[in-house]
């Protein structure tokens, strides 16, 4: 189960703007995540708390394949983006470090920044505090909920192969 506040976004969210490459000569995640969508909203990096999560519209994570954009969200707090749709790279990406993702059409019009919401992965659900109404989505497959059960692919692999 995730809970935590809403952070909206709109279409077309890229990579530079999640971090942006100008950062990207030092991988050290506390300099990343003090940038963390800094040219999106100014603010967030220094108000992001573990457990938001995003809300965005189409095409989250579009443009170049870098890794670091899924982990500064993740190392930032971000406990998981719900988006009308995303970067096919992006999406595996944000797998492969442990950070979930949600394809919920409807979401960007029903949730709201500072709006508190619970997701239930497993079940495929998302519920605004104090509503009695759930909204449904496509549940992860169980092989990628494993993976981020263990944190991402590398904690998994490493399980996998010394148990």
């Amino acid at each position: 189960m995730i809970q935590g506040r809403v952070w909206n976004f709109g279409d077309h969210i890229n990579t530079d703007l999640i971090i942006a490459g100008r950062y990207l000569d030092n991988y050290d995640m506390s300099k990343l995540t003090a940038h963390v969508m800094e040219d999106v909203d100014p603010f967030f990096a220094a108000n992001v708390r573990p457990g938001d999560i995003i809300v965005a519209g189409r095409n989250f994570g579009c443009g170049s394949s870098r890794e670091q954009a899924p982990l500064a969200l993740k190392e930032s707090g971000v406990a998981a983006v719900v988006a009308e749709s995303f970067s096919r790279i992006f999406y595996r990406n944000a797998i492969n470090v442990g950070l979930p993702l949600i394809v919920c059409p409807q979401c960007i019009d029903l949730f709201h920044k500072g709006d508190v919401l619970s997701i239930d992965l497993r079940e495929g659900s998302i519920q605004l505090a104090g509503a009695q109404k759930f909204h449904r989505f496509t549940p992860l497959p169980p092989p990628l909920l494993e993976l981020l059960e263990y944190g991402g692919l590398v904690p998994y692999m490493k399980r996998r192969l010394n148990p």
